[in-house]
């Protein structure tokens, strides 16, 4: 199909000739894509299964992609090459690889066999991604279900209401006086929180989404499992297994010493700073919300505190729409503290920054995971958070993007915090092969798509 390029030319009749009936497709897209999807990967081609790596072309350039599929020492076996409007890359993705995934089902045409009949293809997706939600409907469209990794996570919103917390900074209640152990504290209620958000767009939608054409949900924590049952998907076929980014941290912080990150930014290298990443559509479309991050970042650097931020795409985007971009560069010059780069390819250089920042300050996801597998205190930059078990387990601070100075205190608070540099880790180990073990258990008794006559036992 046009716009479709295969490493092999014989990709088709090589998927034909493995005597093994599934075709395992993991999927990538995006940066963390390819740090969680990886490690699993490499764990089903170790079993001997047949592993195949499609990249969708969400992220395609070398900082977003190109570097990191080049550290982690693999090349997708497809690359769907999608290009466009948000729209347009569902419909490419959709089209393209459920061609793709058509043809893999019949066999090849011309081939020579003796397995005969073309395969199951089991797509795996992750996360919330737009690829995600558009690679499991491809699948679907085949009656193919899929492994969906990193499974059933949901935004929550603390009670903000209950709290009082929408009175501070309205009549004579400065946000300098705002409490931040007590909200600390009330974050860390289970009790404290509900559900009902749309945030982070699309996001929370691909992700819901992306569950109804799945078959084993690979759940990072309890709390996803408790989401999905609510949600009336079948227990046994829910696992919580963790999330596969500790692998990939772990994996990264081996190789810390090599990186040469710190030869790059010298100011960064003993540490004592603030990494900030704002990327959110809704932070970065909203002059009040990017604002109140944007003017908390100034604050924190005019005050001589060290800071790192990861200029994204959508954060460029912002800069430019809320002219900013000379104000910027200017403090960039002037201020040797402040450290302004693109985001960098490699994420062993990710980590080894990471591992020694006071705090992170981020609207990100994936993030509040690392800096809970590293015990890097989090401030999460949004009205709640698909995460809130980070927060539930103290190690990172919902700062609602509402007032700078509220959200400067914020970060003023988790700086190198030691009782949130003591959360509980919560995302386990060796989650890739535990990963893998919950698919093989299914495949053990059945299929990942499941007939009512299976799933009641009609036919027993």
């Amino acid at each position: 199909m046009e716009g479709i390029t295969f490493r092999s030319p014989r990709f088709f009749e090589e998927m034909a000739d493995h005597k093994d009936r599934h075709v395992h497709v993991i999927l990538i897209a995006t940066k963390p894509d390819i740090i969680k999807q990886v490690p699993l990967y490499r764990e089903l081609k170790k079993r001997g299964h047949i592993a195949v790596l499609g990249h969708t072309g969400q992220h395609y350039d070398e900082n977003l992609s190109g570097g990191m599929l080049k550290e982690f020492g693999v090349e997708p076996d497809f690359n769907l090459n999608v290009r466009g409007e948000m729209y347009e890359v569902v419909s490419q993705i959709i089209g393209r690889l459920g061609w793709l995934i058509r043809e893999i089902k019949r066999g090849p045409a011309r081939r020579s066999s003796k397995s005969g009949g073309g395969k199951t293809v089991i797509p795996y997706v992750h996360g919330d991604t737009t690829t995600a939600m558009a690679a499991s409907n491809a699948g679907f469209c085949h009656g193919f279900a899929s492994v969906h990794v990193e499974a059933g996570i949901r935004t929550l919103t603390p009670k903000y209401v209950e709290y009082g917390m929408l009175n501070v900074g309205k009549s004579n209640i400065p946000y300098s006086t705002f409490n931040i152990p007590e909200w600390r504290k009330f974050l860390m209620n289970k009790n404290n929180w509900e559900r009902g958000s749309l945030e982070p767009y699309p996001e929370q939608f691909n992700t819901r989404c992306s569950e109804c054409a799945t078959g084993i949900h690979l759940a990072p924590v309890e709390l996803d499992r408790e989401f999905m049952l609510s949600e009336g998907f079948p227990e046994d076929r829910i696992f919580v297994v963790g999330n596969s980014v500790v692998d990939a941290t772990e994996e990264a912080l081996k190789q810390a010493k090599k990186s040469k990150i710190f030869e790059k930014y010298p100011v960064l290298k003993n540490g004592d700073f603030v990494r900030f990443c704002i990327h959110r559509r809704e932070n970065c479309i909203s002059e009040k919300r990017f604002m109140a991050i944007y003017n908390a970042m100034k604050s924190l650097i005019e005050d001589g505190r060290k800071v790192l931020l990861i200029s994204m795409i959508q954060t460029k985007a912002a800069f430019k729409r809320f002219n900013l971009e000379s104000e910027v560069m200017t403090l960039a010059k002037k201020h040797p503290n402040f450290v302004l780069s693109d985001v960098w390819p490699e994420y062993g250089d990710v980590i080894a920054a990471m591992d020694k920042a006071a705090v992170c300050a981020t609207d990100s996801g994936s993030m509040q995971e690392e800096m809970n597998a590293l015990g890097v205190p989090c401030v999460t930059l949004r009205f709640g958070s698909d995460r809130s078990e980070s927060a539930m387990g103290g190690g990172n601070l919902i700062a609602p993007p509402m007032d700078a100075a509220l959200v400067k205190k914020m970060i003023e608070f988790a700086w190198d915090n030691k009782d949130m540099r003591k959360a509980p880790k919560l995302y386990g180990k060796n989650v890739s092969s535990t990963c893998i073990d919950a698919v093989e258990k299914v495949l053990a008794s059945g299929e990942v798509f499941r007939t009512d006559e299976e799933r009641l036992r009609v036919l027993e």
